[in-house]
């Protein structure tokens, strides 16, 4: 144990320890204020910077036990999501970093590879890993190895329906491996469905509960895994059916251990240990409360799942309202309401998304029509089109990061059965803090290959109401993407103007020889560059909102490829299989002499920083088009295309 007397002076123990091999000399007590020293400093930062508070928060003691049990050198740890594993972090080498969570250069929010040899698989999407411990499990024992795989699951993420393909596989693979379920009765809202009321009955069994305390003390009398094998293989049958509720994991022939108390750290680590004889997959189950340690976020775990940089304790649930009440998922929430008041055909789906886009009203308003399906948007895509199939009109409201895991239904479900469904693609294009795995940047790329798919991508809030409404009154498939953050009220709309018609692009502002090109979030930043090329010395440029990605408005890029010896074209998504692409194709096939040149984001993963700075560094600002358009102008390059 650590003396006061070692302890340097002012120092907390969290810094005396200083990572994972300092943590097996710590008595019991040490580790209680070496667990109250980790929550204090993921506090401290995630209020600052911003980040994942609840779950990080009530995996600490979870996190301690594991590094005092396995070697992350050795070991492989697979964690779920990311949003638990800020501990984690701490542990293992990342204190001196963990102020800059979050931040440009500074460390992931989410396990990442690259940042450190401790975090095995890189991880943004709930759901994965089991899946990828299986993988890891098998691949040690056809190279001979014997170090231990544990995956770490929350409740939430269980419910996927890629986590339950990986539990079904896990029999087949004959294969060890350990499966640590961190049940908090929450994903990021509440968790629904079937498999959440099965573990609320585990977790409250009487029986169960004095079965795993039998069995516990059993298992500390046995010396090796092999008597622990053989004597559970003895009694389990007769217990399942004399004291267990029905147990989904026994039935696949996983043993399930629990429940266990995910915030002692003594109990989990005779447990983690016996785990590590066990030669079979194996479940435990533990419990633990989200945002333990933080009253406020113990209090609303919802709304602390994920908090904002500069958030206040105490004026926190405030400050969120305030820069909420005029964002774009508000805008398109407050549309879906006012459609389903006179339309009751309208229905709301979201997959354990509603809080982030801002479905609340209408699940008061009419909660009969509100569907959250959990961490599923496979099923939820498919379970709109057998809506809309029923004469239901659904609006799916969906992150375009997590719209990636549902490309299928889209194209055979939905589309190519033509069933009305509206997709309202949150999030689209550059995203922030949370890095690599929650850009949306895919979706026009594969989505505008879709046949009989609209999409659409407003510039503002009346444009935003036209193209839903516009939805409402047609009959197809459509998906509408719109960025984060602040919705503008009117960009580049004379007063009392209304929307262009239905399809058509929209000339914001004629010119002479340089025509600019905007989608959604990009048409003001090219409006600024217009005027930036006009300070330049360039003679006034034209600027398009091109407002549909598919189908794209031909004739209106037709005539302005006829008029224009320069055409700049700049959207929010990844260059490659986009729409500048497809218009410096049709400039090449069609021999216009127009030079036309996509401005998006580069073809690789973009790494966490503000939105600000990432828009910075691929040239999506007035001042960087405004260069590039100034180089162009004056040179000779060969058109693109």
């Amino acid at each position: 144990m650590i003396s006061d007397m070692e302890r340097p002076l002012n120092k907390t123990l969290l810094e005396s320890t200083g990572n994972y091999k300092g943590l097996a000399i710590l008595g019991e007590d040490e580790v209680k204020v070496l667990c109250e020293d980790i929550r204090e400093l993921i506090i401290d930062v995630t209020l600052k910077n911003g980040g994942h508070l609840g779950g990080s928060l009530g995996a600490v003691e979870l996190c301690v036990a594991l590094l005092r049990i396995f070697n992350p050198e050795r070991d492989r740890i697979i964690f779920d999501v990311g949003h638990q594993t800020y501990a984690y972090k701490i542990l293992t080498d990342r204190l001196a970093k963990f102020h800059t969570l979050r931040t440009k250069g500074g460390i992931s929010g989410f396990p990442r590879r690259a940042e450190s040899r401790f975090d095995v698989f890189d991880v943004g999407h709930s759901s994965t890993s089991i899946s990828a411990a299986l993988g890891f499990a098998k691949a040690r024992d056809l190279r001979g190895q014997g170090h231990e795989v544990v995956a770490v699951i929350g409740d939430g993420s269980l419910l996927n329906g890629l986590a339950l393909e990986a539990l079904n596989n896990v029999s087949a693979c004959g294969t060890k491996l350990t499966v640590i379920l961190n049940d908090n009765k929450m994903s990021i809202g509440p968790r629904v469905g079937g498999i959440a009321e099965h573990l609320a009955k585990l977790s409250v069994s009487v029986p169960y509960m004095r079965l795993k305390q039998f069995v516990k003390d059993r298992c500390r009398a046995m010396s090796d895994g092999r008597g622990v094998e053989n004597w559970l293989d003895r009694v389990k049958t007769k217990l399942k059916s004399l004291l267990l509720p029905t147990n989904m994991f026994e039935e696949m022939d996983i043993s399930y251990w629990g429940p266990f108390d995910g915030h002692n750290v003594r109990e989990m680590e005779e447990i983690f240990e016996l785990s590590k004889q066990y030669p079979k997959p194996l479940l435990i189950h533990v419990i633990t409360r989200k945002g333990k340690g933080c009253s406020e976020a113990e209090k609303e775990p919802s709304k602390f799942h994920g908090v904002g940089s500069g958030t206040v304790i105490g004026l926190a649930a405030a400050a969120k309202t305030k820069k909420k009440s005029a964002d774009w998922s508000k805008s398109v929430a407050d549309k879906i309401c006012e459609m389903a008041s006179r339309d009751p055909r309208i229905v709301a789906c979201t997959a354990a998304m509603e809080s982030g886009t801002r479905l609340e009203d209408f699940r008061a308003l009419f909660p009969g029509r509100f569907f959250d399906v959990g961490i599923a948007e496979g099923h939820m895509l498919t379970y709109a089109a057998g809506l809309a199939a029923g004469g239901m009109k659904p609006v799916v409201c969906i992150y375009s990061t997590f719209l990636q895991r549902a490309a299928d239904q889209i194209v055979h479900d939905i589309c190519m059965q033509r069933h009305p469904v509206l997709i309202a693609v949150d999030r689209a294009g550059l995203n922030g803090e949370d890095g690599e795995t929650h850009q949306g940047l895919l979706d026009i790329a594969w989505g505008k290959s879709v046949p009989g798919l609209t999409i659409s991508a407003p510039r503002d809030r009346i444009d935003l109401e036209f193209m839903m409404s516009g939805w409402h009154d047609g009959n197809f498939p459509m998906m509408i993407r719109y960025p984060k953050g602040t919705v503008p009220e009117s960009i580049a709309r004379a007063p009392d103007s209304i929307s262009a018609p239905w399809g058509r692009a929209e000339i914001l502002a004629e010119g002479e020889t340089v025509c600019l090109v905007g989608i959604g979030s990009t048409v003001e930043i090219v409006l600024n560059a217009a005027a930036e090329c006009e300070t330049r010395g360039i003679p006034g440029s034209a600027v398009m909102d091109l407002r549909f990605a598919a189908p794209v408005d031909w004739p209106a890029i037709d005539g302005a490829l006829a008029k224009y010896s320069l055409m700049v074209v700049a959207e929010d998504g990844y260059v490659t299989g986009g729409i500048g692409e497809s218009i410096a194709a049709r400039a090449s096939s069609s021999g216009a002499g127009c030079r036309v040149y996509p401005i998006g984001v580069a073809s690789k993963y973009i790494p966490h920083a503000t939105r600000g700075e990432q828009l910075e560094d691929q040239g999506l600002t007035a001042g960087g088009i405004a260069c590039f358009v100034e180089e162009l102008y004056g040179g000779n390059t060969a058109a693109s295309g």
